[in-house]
């Protein structure tokens, strides 16, 4: 086998962050779920966005938050998103490539516009997301590269993007492409919604051995497996892909390969700031130690350091060194 034009290539929403600080008192007045994600249309993000405090733009979206960890750590990236021809779409492209980050999916004319989150972040870090998803559900298999994709070690998937029609058949198509080519297929869970929609198929997947690298936190476990006893729901996917990783907020995670388990406690920080994107980083640092073939237990203490380092600051994007702080953590 060829050695791999791009270490991670990526599949996800391309979505540009909006985010305020926010009181509790405004979530309730608001009607949201804290610590949520809701779907809205445009008419909603526009009274949202009225009703935010002074906010920043910042590009995101699960998967790419990932692969801006990934590209920081010093690995060779590709995403593949759609943004409408506006401005917030050229915002993501920018962004995107500023970070040393492949990005070729040509922009999609006429409405809707460029996918935002509107995210309001409480005093205790906690992030309500609400998310316009816009351009980025018209993905078309036709933007996709398979030569791209057969050429990268990993094909990541944002379980998110599995929601609209035209994403799911360009993924699927993408996993074909992977899996023809003798790749790993990573697939993060994405959100408890988005598993109550489309179970089933993710389940047909794993049993196909069609995922080997599977993400999930606490509650995506249990939705998945059915099972709410956390040990159970592990052993209920153990030896059904080949590697699994499960996050659980301060109690750190756990990951199972090929018979092995190792845990990781999180990683300690003065304080929380914003818990946006702590799940994309942490499979940013696990990816970048699985690149490396390092030990299970070196890949999640990764993990543990990048999300750390995402929950000190607002934004989903790393601000320190992370090559560094990765360094100076795993040797001491």
């Amino acid at each position: 086998m060829t050695a791999p034009r791009y270490d991670v290539i990526a599949i996800g929403n391309a979505i540009v962050d909006v985010m305020a600080a926010a009181s509790d008192e405004l979530i309730e007045e608001l009607g949201m779920a804290k610590g949520g994600m809701t779907l809205i249309d445009e008419d909603g993000a526009r009274d949202l966005y009225a009703a935010m405090g002074p906010a920043r733009e910042i590009s995101g979206g699960s998967a790419a938050n990932t692969l801006a960890g990934l590209s920081a750590l010093g690995a060779q990236c590709a995403f593949v998103g759609q943004v409408a021809d506006d401005q917030l779409g050229a915002v993501f492209a920018h962004d995107i490539r500023a970070v040393g980050i492949d990005f070729d999916t040509a922009p999609r004319a006429g409405e809707p516009s460029t996918a935002r989150c509107l995210i309001f972040v409480t005093p205790d870090g906690q992030r309500t997301m609400n998310t316009f998803l816009g351009a980025s559900q018209f993905l078309p298999a036709a933007a996709l590269d398979e030569d791209a994709v057969s050429g990268a070690g990993i094909l990541y998937l944002e379980g998110y993007l599995w929601d609209p029609e035209e994403p799911r058949a360009a993924m699927r198509s993408a996993i074909a492409a992977a899996r023809a080519a003798g790749r790993k297929v990573a697939f993060t869970l994405s959100d408890g919604f988005v598993i109550a929609r489309h179970g089933d198929d993710f389940r047909a997947l794993i049993a196909d051995g069609q995922i080997d690298i599977l993400f999930a936190n606490e509650a995506e476990l249990a939705a998945l497996t059915g099972e709410d006893d956390f040990e159970t729901g592990l052993a209920s996917l153990e030896g059904q892909v080949e590697t699994l990783v499960v996050t659980r907020s301060d109690k750190g995670a756990v990951a199972m390969r090929g018979g092995e388990r190792a845990e990781v406690a999180a990683e300690p920080i003065a304080k929380v700031i914003d818990t946006t994107g702590a799940g994309d980083l942490f499979a940013a640092g696990f990816l970048f130690g699985t690149i490396r073939e390092e030990a299970l237990a070196v890949c999640l203490r990764r993990g543990a350091i990048a999300a750390a380092e995402i929950i000190s600051h607002y934004g989903a994007r790393p601000e320190a060194d992370l090559q560094a702080l990765m360094a100076e953590r795993l040797e001491g």
